[in-house]
C-alpha cells in the first residue's frame, strides 16, 4: 500500500468510525477551553472534566479567575496534577488576556504561545476546537498511532505534526486530529492493545511494529 493509500484508508475508516465526533474537554467558550487544555497537561480528560466544574463555578472567565490567588486556584486543580505551575499559569494568563486583550482569548497562535504556561499544543487545540482555524494538535496518542501507522518517524512530536499537515488534507485537520485521539483511546492504546481489533494498524502498521507485537504475545 503505498502513502496515498495509507492516508485514504485512515481518513475512510476513521470516518465511517467517527462521523459525530465528541469534543474530549467540557468548555463553553474559548476561555474555558484554554483552562481546560491547561489543565489537561500530564493529566485526563476525564480527570480534567471533574474538576473544571468546581473552578468554573468560582470563575468561568479571566475577570473572575483574577480574584481568586494562586494558592485558592491550586487548592481546587490540585487532583489534575502540576497544581502549582498550572495555577500560576492560570492566573497569569487571566491577567494579561485582561490587560492585553481585552478579556478575550486571542484568535493567534503567536498570542496564544505568549501566555503563560501554554505551549504549542494547547493553541493549536484552541485554535482548531475554539476558533474552527486549521491545526494538528498532537498528543501522545497521535504521536504513537502515526509511528505505528508508518507516517511518521516517532523521532519527536514536532515531526509528527509536521508529517501530520505534510500528509492530510488541511480541510480535514480539526477533525482528523480528534477521531485519531478517540481512535488511539478505543483500539490502539499504549498498553493492552489488541491489534486483531486494530483495523488501521493491522491493515498499513509498520512491519517492526506488527512483528514486535506479536513476538510479544508469544513470549
Amino acid at each position: 500500500m503505498t502513502k496515498q493509500e495509507s492516508v485514504s484508508f485512515v481518513i475512510k475508516t476513521l470516518k465511517e468510525l467517527y462521523p459525530t465526533i465528541p469534543i474530549p474537554l467540557d468548555h463553553k467558550d474559548p476561555y474555558t477551553l484554554l483552562i481546560a487544555v491547561l489543565l489537561s497537561a500530564q493529566s485526563t480528560d476525564v480527570r480534567v472534566n471533574q474538576i473544571t466544574p468546581l473552578l468554573f463555578d468560582k470563575a468561568d472567565n479571566p475577570y473572575d479567575m483574577v480574584k481568586l490567588t494562586v494558592e485558592e486556584i491550586r487548592d481546587i486543580i490540585k487532583p489534575v496534577g502540576l497544581s502549582p505551575m498550572k495555577s500560576k499559569g492560570i492566573h497569569g494568563l487571566s491577567k494579561i488576556l485582561i490587560e492585553k486583550h481585552n478579556g478575550q482569548v486571542p484568535v493567534s497562535f503567536e498570542a496564544l504561545e505568549a501566555l503563560p504556561a501554554v505551549g504549542h499544543k494547547t493553541a493549536s487545540v484552541v485554535m482548531s476546537q475554539a476558533f474552527g482555524i486549521p491545526a494538528f494538535p498532537v498528543d501522545t496518542h497521535i504521536h504513537r498511532l502515526m509511528y505505528r501507522w508508518n507516517l511518521s518517524n516517532g523521532k519527536s512530536v514536532a515531526q509528527t505534526e509536521k508529517d501530520a499537515k505534510r500528509l492530510f488534507p488541511k480541510e480535514l485537520w480539526n477533525d482528523l486530529h480528534l477521531q485519531i485521539i478517540w481512535y488511539g483511546r478505543e483500539y490502539s492504546p499504549a498498553r493492552g492493545w489488541d491489534l486483531e481489533k486494530d483495523i488501521i494498524t493491522k491493515t498499513i502498521g509498520r512491519k517492526s511494529v506488527i512483528d514486535a507485537y506479536y513476538k510479544l504475545k508469544k513470549s
